[in-house]
């Protein structure tokens, strides 16, 4: 029974499912021990600035102490700010509604609700930066809730802890990795070699693959692409603000994105043709001097990562799809949670029903920003209630006989170097993610003495509701579903492709790589229970309409060219505006506008006629991947 509800049912062996602590590598036991000291600092400092509750000073040190010194700072950075202006929101609610319950709690859900929502437009720790700033304030409102007129005090030492806490994190972090910008830029440069040695290997297996392991292959290759990509902004922040390196790096991976997609319609006309060859061992037969172009350029920027040029200025934006809907309901969902939790409390009476509300507006914060919080929720869980039998132990039978600081260290080191060797590997990051956060806030140690066994009982009951409250609020209210998002998806790549040959449309083909490319993964990440013919169309649809719309972006440039004839560019907006009425069905005019533009471009200029048999090039690749017939409903 304890195996299942620890670890999810039984495992192969104990040693296998403790290879985390008894083999753990050396890297592991530096991110342990590092953020174990840098939060009993925080700890001891907070108790000798006689701070009222200590306990969350380390609690920030874990929640910033991340595995790179990049992702540290750009948590650090992003708590700072959304602590500061949940403390001033915080602090706004308790003095608007001093003795109005329902129009207090109605305002903070809203508020809560909408930095939820807000948060899924964003990326990366800005996104945290946001929920952050919504539960924030539910901590410093709650937390006024019986002294209102203590409430500015209350949030300058919420600020106070959160600043503590990034401190500490970060001056150990910098005497643990002495060499951080060199460090960072071999990460940089590994992940940009290793990327286009994937994308090489993946466009010589094209032409010699069926359909089906093709598409396998295209979307393992950007799932790698993608991710690395993610680090960019980290290894950045650790090189510092004098490098365009990250910029160069944004650019390689575009770059590598356009030769996937212009590989994959190299190779469907090369196989309509029946002549697949490997040229070089890099590219197939009759490559598109644009594809080699895309090699060059991912080559150059690689370069300018490894050899830095005085006075560069280059810069390289990315954008990835926007989940309007998702949104929508992430913020209904969390609002409708906050007002639920102050009716549980406002009917029973509940005497802790103040750290019940700011646990459930904590918890929410911690997993609004995941793609399907439900699998989250479940570790998220376990680790709770592995916290509190931990906190448990200490506060009954450790915590009575300290009597120093440095015994504290020594018995809260040890607790916290299992959990932080717990957070490294990803079967026990779930368990490890609030074991390692709430350990401290549960023991509650002070300077005037040892928590009191009733107040240890209250507040674990409360946090232990809080997060089963969030966990079946999740799986209740508008759940996430897969198969609806990808149905989502599918339309929303129907509509843009259509929307791409407007003429006033502006997005690049970069962008549009980037945002269809990150959808994809996105799915994929989370299609454990789809059926795998369903996930196969899924894939082989979102790798067509990226090619599609990679060249439909080439084709609305060639026709705003001014350099060619007229006439070429009329013949191609013709075909773009039956493109933007009926979508892909228009490629059945792509053969008849490619002879046109083969036989217009005889006898011009070389320049012209290059241009002009590059834009032929594209819609015979239109043609060759509608007639590969992939659809998102395999049914």
């Amino acid at each position: 029974m304890l195996a299942r509800l620890f670890f999810g049912g039984p495992r192969a062996s104990l040693r296998s499912r403790l290879s985390w602590l008894l083999e753990p590598s050396f890297m592991d036991v530096v991110f342990a021990v590092r953020s174990s000291l840098a939060a009993i600092l925080s700890l001891l400092i907070a108790m000798a600035m006689e701070l009222d509750s200590p306990q969350w000073a380390p609690l920030t040190v874990w929640v910033v102490a991340q595995s790179s010194r990049g992702e540290s700072l750009a948590k650090a950075r992003w708590r700072i700010a959304g602590t500061v202006l949940g403390c001033c929101v915080g602090v706004a609610l308790i003095a608007a509604f001093p003795q109005a319950s329902a129009l207090f709690f109605c305002c903070l859900a809203v508020w809560i609700g909408l930095c939820c929502g807000g948060a899924t437009f964003l990326e990366s720790y800005r996104a945290y930066g946001l929920v952050l700033t919504g539960f924030t304030s539910a901590i410093v409102a709650t937390g006024a809730i019986a002294e209102p007129d203590h409430v500015f005090d209350i949030a300058m030492a919420r600020g106070t802890y959160i600043i503590l806490g990034v401190v500490c994190e970060a001056l150990l972090a910098v005497l643990f990795m002495p060499t951080l910008q060199a460090q960072a830029r071999k990460r940089l440069l590994d992940r940009l070699h290793s990327a286009f040695q994937t994308v090489q290997r993946v466009v010589v297996d094209l032409a010699r693959t069926d359909e089906q392991a093709q598409a396998q292959a295209l979307a393992q290759a950007l799932a790698e692409l993608m991710a690395a990509n993610a680090r960019i902004e980290f290894d950045a922040l650790e090189m510092g603000p004098s490098t365009r390196a990250g910029d160069h790096a944004h650019a390689t991976f575009a770059a590598l994105l356009m030769v996937l997609a212009r590989a994959r319609g190299l190779a469907l006309v090369a196989r309509k043709k029946g002549a697949v060859q490997a040229e070089g061992g890099m590219l197939p037969e009759g490559a598109s001097e644009a594809l080699r172009a895309d090699y060059e350029s991912a080559r150059q920027h690689i370069q300018a990562c490894e050899r830095p040029q005085r006075g560069d200025r280059f810069r390289f934006r990315m954008t990835s799809r926007r989940h309007a809907l998702e949104a929508l309901e992430n913020g209904i969902r969390a609002c409708a949670g906050i007002l639920a939790g102050w009716l549980l409390w406002e009917v029973t009476g509940w005497p802790a029903g103040a750290a019940f509300i700011s646990f459930v507006a904590l918890v929410y914060g911690l997993l609004a920003t995941r793609e399907n919080p439900v699998p989250a929720s479940t570790p998220f869980l376990k680790g709770a209630m592995w916290s509190v039998a931990v906190a448990a132990v200490y506060v009954f039978l450790v915590l009575p006989a300290v009597t120093a600081p440095e015994v504290l260290i020594v018995v809260l080191l040890v607790a916290m170097t299992v959990g932080g060797l717990a957070a490294r590997k990803p079967e026990t990051a779930g368990y490890a993610f609030s074991f390692n956060m709430f350990l401290p806030v549960l023991i509650g140690p002070g300077n005037q003495g040892r928590l009191a066994e009733d107040a240890f009982f209250n507040n674990a009951m409360a946090f232990l509701a809080a997060v089963m409250f969030m966990s079946w609020t999740y799986r209740v209210m508008l759940p996430f579903r897969v198969d609806s998002h990808m149905r989502r998806t599918t339309l929303w790549v129907e509509q843009r492709l259509k929307a791409l040959a407007a003429p006033g449309n502006r997005v690049t083909g970069h962008q549009w790589l980037s945002e269809t490319a990150s959808s994809l993964v996105r799915i994929l990440r989370n299609a454990q229970g789809v059926p795998q013919p369903m996930k196969l169309a899924y894939m082989q649809y979102q790798l067509q309409a990226m090619s599609m719309g990679m060249h439909i972006v080439f084709l609305r440039e060639v026709a705003k060219s001014p350099a060619l004839p007229l006439n070429a560019r009329r013949g191609i907006r013709v075909f773009l505006r039956k493109w933007m009425q009926s979508g892909m069905e228009a490629t059945a005019w792509a053969g008849m506008t490619e002879a046109w533009l083969l036989r217009y471009s005889r006898g011009m200029p070389s320049d012209v006629a290059e241009r002009l048999q590059n834009a032929a090039g594209s819609l015979r690749v239109l043609a060759a991947e509608k007639a590969e017939g992939a659809s998102p409903d395999p049914a």
